[in-house]
């Protein structure tokens, strides 16, 4: 049974990965990349994914639909809450002043921490609420494309 169960969760990482990284975000599994994607100049979308259900019911949806929209940032990236430790670790360092929470977002601009949407303001809450939010982050802290 455990192997079956290892399987199955092996399955739900393959695709929550995938289903983020086909709509054009950019995987970061080292500290490294990490180091590399959050200092670059411009502004960056970090999105901390989860196997939650609220992560595929409403965050990974909207890091999808947010990005329809005149104003995006330059990089799309993502970390694996549970998965990528030492990367998500890395990418949570940036965001001072925010306790660990996943899903995520958390929007940079040359390195520095502009916005944070946290758990909270994503599990209970509509996909289109939260592509809102982001948005609204778009507009205030991105160019226009």
């Amino acid at each position: 049974m455990n192997m079956d169960f290892n399987l199955f969760m092996n399955d739900v990482v393959r695709q929550a990965r995938q289903e983020i990284v086909s709509v054009g975000y950019k995987e970061l599994k080292t500290v490294e990349e990490v180091d590399e994607a959050l200092n670059q100049q411009g502004t960056t979308l970090v999105m901390v994914n989860s196997v939650c259900g609220c992560a595929g019911g409403i965050a990974r949806p909207a890091a999808a639909h947010s990005l329809h929209y005149d104003k995006r940032p330059n990089h799309l990236v993502t970390v694996f809450a549970g998965q990528d430790k030492e990367a998500t670790e890395k990418a949570r360092s940036y965001f001072t002043g925010f306790p660990p929470s996943s899903p995520s977002f958390a929007l940079l601009k040359d390195g520095k921490l502009c916005k944070m949407i946290e758990r909270h303001e994503i599990e209970g809450h509509e996909p289109m609420e939260v592509v809102q939010k982001l948005q609204n982050a778009f507009e205030e802290f991105c160019d226009e494309v």
